[in-house]
């Protein structure tokens, strides 16, 4: 299938697609680069995360990038990293706090998340999974709204994506409800938006 207006593959196609060629390049990625990926905040991310206090990551599930190999990072500096709970099937999720150490319990769709605590937070920072990413910050994600939703939900957060470098694509097609990111960190550089 195609976007019978410009030639490029409908979302669902590259989701495909992305998928296959994101499982293919980690299955054959030497496991000490695998271990060692995404520990490390590049200068100009760390920049703009200075006068953020919440930022939120995710629990990497089968081949995503790992975010949660930032925690330590970000938890060493000052910050509280928050991890998505899913609310529901409709694209409703929250953020609740979270320290390493502490017990991650069964979420929906495969993912984990901490106990409720204090309740929601809100995120000064979002770091995202992906499926796909172009240079102009478009972001394929699975395709349940879930991060379109959060980053309308908490517009003036700093939008990361974290991917592999096998995830970049020459174009994803964006809808109009899309929120370009600011920043996509993959695992050899930090790619930064026009507008960031």
């Amino acid at each position: 299938m195609s976007d019978e207006h410009s030639g490029m593959p409908d979302k669902p196609t590259l989701r495909a697609m992305a998928r296959q060629r994101r499982r293919a390049f980690v299955a054959g990625l030497d496991p000490l680069a695998h271990r060692l990926a995404f520990k490390v905040l590049p200068s100009p991310l760390a920049r703009r995360l200075a006068d953020v206090r919440t930022v939120a990551l995710y629990m990497g599930i089968e081949d995503e990038a790992p975010a949660q190999r930032l925690a330590a990072k970000l938890i060493e500096t000052g910050r509280t990293v928050a991890l998505p709970r899913v609310i529901d099937r409709m694209g409703s999720m929250e953020f609740l706090a979270w320290h390493p150490d502490a017990p991650l319990l069964p979420g929906r769709f495969g993912t984990s998340h901490p106990e409720q605590g204090d309740g929601p937070v809100a995120p000064d920072a979002i770091i995202a999974p992906l499926l796909g990413f172009d240079r102009a910050m478009n972001r394929l994600g699975q395709g349940g709204g879930y991060y379109d939703r959060a980053f309308a939900r908490y517009p003036d957060a700093l939008r990361v994506g974290l991917a592999w470098s096998v995830q970049e694509q020459e174009a994803i097609p964006a809808d109009p409800w899309d929120l370009p990111l600011h920043m996509v960190l993959t695992e050899v550089e930090l790619i930064e938006g026009e507008e960031s």
